[in-house]
């Protein structure tokens, strides 16, 4: 007999759409360079545009505003890089506004980023978090100074789904005098983004969290906004990102986006509906838990549990054997057995954080997968904390 297969990761990547997948089908021989000038090369970038309308409506931009990169983390590194050393070839930047303030439970491509800028010289502050992972505004206040030239923040968090006030934090930097960058990408297709509510003056975006491929992302860069090449070498992308764009994927993500305006508010309501069945399921059945993260500012489809007494490692291996997929947080740091970054800095201790386990609910997932889970995690909490002896 077959076992059953349950997938609560989509917070790591999402199957593909079947718009998505048919709209590429449709494509596949769409293989000229979108920069010649023959009829394949027109057809090509004729695609790409269509894309690039696609995106900057969902997010109220305008399509000049929206540069199509390789992944999220690409577009994250290119934001930070604007600030660094490169800026000092760069006309448009202010020399004097190079410090760069990112909160503690970024995505662990700013935090790395920021911290090889920090070995080269740049000034960069972090900025604490509550016990809910919300931004503390006022040490954001505190740390912001007329040399920062960047505050970033992202927009929902990857691990416990908390969302910022964006618009809030946007405000604040620019009463300074800073740019601000927010990574949306756990945001997208969840709750709404729109860049002229958010105030903000980049914005990050990937493919693969909406339905559609891997290896594209967005950045959209507010018109006017000094900007900087991350990748160099040819006049692609309005001169923002040097390489030959990725046709195939950016005509994904075109229909990703397109997918998102008609599914996205169903999807939604079905995402909060599995995820209250699946907490109050495991509230009745496991004792000593606790959630984290914000309850009430939090993804529709993002549950993050502690269990005490039991690794979260382990959970996963013996989730696995059952045919359930779910994460202990970011997919980017899954080869580390050190605790969460963000639930450490959200004060969660370490015993908690090294039993956490985040499920992520997508627009796949049935009341059947949440029963399911909920009948296969109660006795692999009970086995492995009958193994342990601290418990």
């Amino acid at each position: 007999m077959n076992k059953r297969t349950v997938y609560l990761d989509n917070n790591a990547t999402t199957p593909l759409h079947p718009r998505v997948k048919e709209r590429i089908k449709q494509n596949l021989d769409t293989y000229g360079n979108a920069s010649s000038f023959h009829f394949l090369g027109r057809t090509a970038r004729r695609e790409v545009e269509t894309a690039r309308r696609e995106v900057a409506a969902f997010i109220n931009a305008v399509p000049e505003e929206i540069t199509f990169v390789g992944s999220g983390s690409e577009a994250n590194n290119t934001v930070l890089n604007i600030f660094s050393s490169c800026c000092n070839v760069f006309q448009g930047c202010d020399l004097k506004k190079t410090e760069i303030l990112v909160s503690t439970i970024e995505h662990p491509c700013i935090l790395e980023a920021a911290n090889c800028l920090q070995k080269k010289g740049v000034s960069v502050k972090y900025i604490n978090v509550d016990k809910t992972g919300r931004l503390d505004l006022n040490n954001l206040e505190q740390k912001l100074s007329p040399q920062t030239g960047l505050v970033s923040v992202m927009m929902a968090n990857n691990e416990i789904g908390t969302i910022q006030d964006i618009k809030a934090i946007a405000a604040i930097a620019h009463r300074q005098g800073a740019r601000m960058h927010t990574d949306a990408v756990q945001a997208l297709g969840k709750i709404p983004v729109d860049v002229d509510e958010l105030g903000v003056d980049f914005l990050s975006l990937s493919a693969h969290k909406v339905y559609g491929p891997k290896g594209v992302g967005v950045l959209y860069t507010r018109k006017g906004t000094p900007f900087c090449p991350f990748i160099r070498g040819g006049h692609q992308e309005q001169g923002k990102r040097a390489g030959t764009e990725n046709t195939l994927g950016i005509i994904g993500l075109g229909e990703a986006v397109m997918a998102l305006k008609d599914d996205m508010e169903s999807d939604c309501r079905k995402y909060h509906s599995l995820r209250a069945k699946l907490k109050q399921g495991i509230t009745e059945k496991i004792p000593d838990i606790q959630f984290n993260g914000h309850q009430e500012y939090s993804l529709p489809g993002t549950l993050n549990v502690s269990f005490r007494g039991a690794e979260g490692e382990s959970i996963l291996l013996y989730l696995d054997l059952e045919g359930i997929a779910a994460s202990t947080g970011s997919a980017c740091a899954s080869g580390s057995l050190d605790p969460s970054h963000v639930l450490l800095a959200a004060g969660i201790g370490v015993e908690y954080a090294h039993g956490s386990i985040r499920f992520s609910i997508g627009r796949e997932n049935t009341e059947a997968d949440i029963d399911y889970v909920l009948e296969k995690l109660p006795p692999v909490i009970t086995r492995i904390r009958d193994m342990s002896t601290a418990y």
